[in-house]
């Protein structure tokens, strides 16, 4: 970072910061009821990752079905919901682990490693609920999977993405630190 003209002290708080997105973007995935919605006219089908709702053709009132009834729903809700829960840890240990003025970059590495375990939980949820819920929910129309379905996979692929810049923070001590001596192209005459 210091060879391109970035501070340490100045860019220690970007990693978690980045953790904090994506617990943002996890929770309108989890809140979120665009999970699955009608694509074209009549629209009569939303669903969240909680619940399924249907309306008549004609329109009227929604009318919801609660997902947990099922094994697939519970199944999608919870391997979603860990993998949430561990990213909520990964960006607590952050936190503590940069606010800390001598890096334990072997903590860092655990996080890193936490995040991979939080993404892949994540993606068993993503998997989970569209391949189970396209086959035992009855829908007509066409339907997409939606704005809150794409929140889940952003927070996934983050989770991905950042367990590799933990990981590999580490191998960079010594150029974080400031402990490198710089080295000079110049040549005196």
């Amino acid at each position: 970072m210091v060879k391109y003209g970035l501070d340490y002290t100045r860019c220690r708080w970007i990693l978690p910061l980045l953790l904090g997105i994506g617990v943002i973007f996890g929770i309108i995935a989890l809140s979120g009821s665009g999970w699955l919605e009608s694509q074209t006219l009549p629209y009569v089908h939303r669903a969240s990752l909680w619940e399924s709702c249907r309306r008549s053709d004609e329109g009227g009132e929604w009318t919801c079905e609660s997902l947990m009834g099922y094994a697939w729903g519970r199944a999608a809700a919870a391997t979603y919901l860990v993998g949430f829960i561990l990213l909520c840890i990964c960006f607590a240990l952050a936190i503590i682990a940069f606010a800390i003025d001598t890096l334990r970059f072997n903590f860092i590495r655990g996080i890193g490693g936490l995040l991979f375990v939080a993404a892949m939980f994540s993606i068993m949820g993503l998997v989970i609920y569209p391949v189970k819920f396209s086959t035992e929910i009855e829908m007509t129309g066409v339907n997409m999977f939606s704005w809150a379905y794409g929140f889940g996979w952003t927070t996934a692929i983050m989770e991905i993405c950042l367990g590799f810049f933990f990981c590999c923070l580490p191998n960079y001590e010594d150029q974080v630190l400031g402990n490198v001596k710089p080295t000079y192209f110049y040549s005196s005459p």
